[in-house]
């Protein structure tokens, strides 16, 4: 999408459950170049917002934006974090992004390695190492 800068978005689709505030998500979103992803990469980490942060290989995007047909070489970007902590991983990355209008999409993880899972939990709290 082209960069220009959106009024305000509000980054929640829907209010964080409690319950489920420690359930592992993965975010996912594309940056126009390795240097925006890296960017935003070590913000998450910095601030405790994600886990892990894997920046894939350029990839070719094709989209429909303002009518018109588009494509573009992007960055894809996922992103280990929390349900409780997706709403400052979303506003971190609307602050960061480029893009008018961003690709921020949450997945949830149905399994995973126990271990793992717990790590990418422990890994938000800010007297992790």
């Amino acid at each position: 999408m082209k960069k220009t800068k959106l009024n305000k978005i509000s980054p929640h689709a829907t209010q964080s459950n409690q319950e489920n505030s420690d359930e592992v998500i993965m975010v996912l979103t594309n940056l126009p170049d390795r240097a925006s992803a890296e960017r935003i990469a070590q913000t998450l980490i910095a601030e405790h917002l994600a886990a892990c942060v894997n920046i894939m290989a350029e990839c070719g995007s094709v989209y429909r934006w303002q009518g018109k047909i588009e494509a573009a070489n992007e960055v894809p970007v996922f992103i280990k974090t929390t349900r409780g902590v997706y709403p400052r991983v979303a506003e971190t990355i609307l602050a960061h992004h480029p893009y008018e209008l961003p690709e921020v999409i949450a997945v949830t993880i149905d399994l995973g390695l126990p271990a793992y899972l717990k790590w990418v939990q422990q890994a938000l709290k800010p007297t992790s190492t």
